[in-house]
């Protein structure tokens, strides 16, 4: 078994709601040589004090705090420049894992002599209660359909800094998580992920219908700026985007 070092990068910013079960979902795992990096983004809550409280019980949980409101691109961009592990993981502060997740992965990792694999995750609400929806992927993941669809969740997703380095987390305030797969995949042409759920993605209220059109601007940032696209090229690959999401990907969204 895998006894490397697994770096876990955490933006927080006004999590106090969520942030004790999402460390507590890390230190349950069956997998225990890791470190959490948490960068918190300024916040106005009890959020920094109920992080203290973990780093100060264990030396694993590390924590550091910026000095203005900046996003969480620059939140784990510093927590990853912080990192020390052979493999790094993503893990946001409303989000849980599976107790068997960081075990899993490695096993698979070593299994297919693979520098990057993610999972299936299933939803819950803001409360903490089941959507009973699971969300998949593709089994043999290439570039081209990650291009059209992020089917890598970011609380899954996890990779070997020794083949890859590690890979520059965009400033932006969305679809930094997306960037990084790019760029992993554009090396390794195609991933697998471990097919089944270990991990639970929490929809908060305030993150439904209300804010895709501004997560549609983001993603079209995404073609103009990491892909280099110009205007009326983007305009085109976004309907290509919209007919993955809305038709394609639903494929991959399972009622459990």
């Amino acid at each position: 078994m895998e006894t490397s070092l697994i770096s876990i990068i955490t933006p927080s910013f006004n999590s106090e709601k969520f942030i004790a079960d999402t460390i507590q979902s890390v230190r349950h795992q069956t997998y225990q040589n890791w470190e959490m990096i948490i960068v918190d983004d300024c916040s106005n809550d009890n959020t920094v004090s109920i992080i203290e409280h973990f780093a100060s019980n264990d030396e694993r949980i590390r924590f550091f705090q910026l000095d203005k409101n900046s996003g969480a691109g620059i939140a784990r961009e510093t927590a990853l420049s912080k990192a020390k592990g052979k493999y790094i993981a993503f893990l946001d502060a409303d989000d849980l894992w599976k107790p068997l997740k960081l075990e899993k992965q490695l096993q698979f990792l070593k299994d297919n002599k693979a520098p990057f694999t993610f999972s299936f995750y299933d939803c819950i609400n803001e409360e903490g209660n089941p959507l009973k929806k699971r969300v998949e992927a593709p089994i043999n993941l290439s570039y081209y359909q990650l291009f059209f669809c992020n089917y890598v969740g970011n609380l899954t997703g996890i990779y070997d800094v020794n083949y890859f380095g590690k890979i520059a987390i965009s400033t932006t305030r969305k679809r930094q998580d997306w960037m990084v797969w790019l760029t992993i995949l554009k090396k390794v042409k195609n991933a697998k992920p471990v097919a089944e759920s270990l991990a639970f993605y929490r929809i908060r209220d305030n993150s439904l219908s209300a804010s895709k059109v501004d997560l549609l601007k983001h993603n079209f940032a995404v073609y103009r700026r990491f892909h280099g696209f110009n205007y009326i090229s983007s305009l085109f690959i976004m309907i290509g985007f919209l007919f993955t999401q809305l038709i394609i990907k639903p494929f991959y969204v399972k009622k459990i």
